[in-house]
């Protein structure tokens, strides 16, 4: 009885690609100066971040949302972000001041 390797070699790369894209996936962690007032989604960067007490989260793959620009959405509707950033990359100082450009460190956003 002969072996057809072809297809166990198919299996086996369709494995590995799905399981390296699931251990590249991160997760955003934006910390805040103030704490919001309530519980709030804000949606930034094409994705929806949940914020509570003095975080906002995503549970988007970091390659889909890293940016200033969507550090600078949240900024606006949450406050001042102090961190930006998952396990493997955060925001440098300079990306952060410009992100933080123009809001004030009390803004409060209201219940939804």
């Amino acid at each position: 009885m002969k072996l057809n390797t072809l297809p166990i070699a198919c299996a086996a790369l369709f494995a590995l690609t799905f399981a390296d894209a699931a251990l590249a996936a991160d997760f955003i962690t934006v910390k805040l100066q103030t704490p919001v007032a309530a519980r709030t989604k804000v949606i930034a960067g094409g994705v929806m971040f949940v914020c509570e007490a003095d975080a906002c989260s995503t549970q988007t793959e970091t390659s889909q949302v890293f940016a200033a620009s969507t550090c600078k959405v949240l900024a606006k509707t949450a406050g001042q972000v102090v961190s930006f950033g998952g396990p493997r990359r955060s925001l440098d100082t300079d990306k952060l001041a410009a992100c933080n450009d123009g809001v004030l460190g009390s803004t409060q956003v209201a219940k939804r």
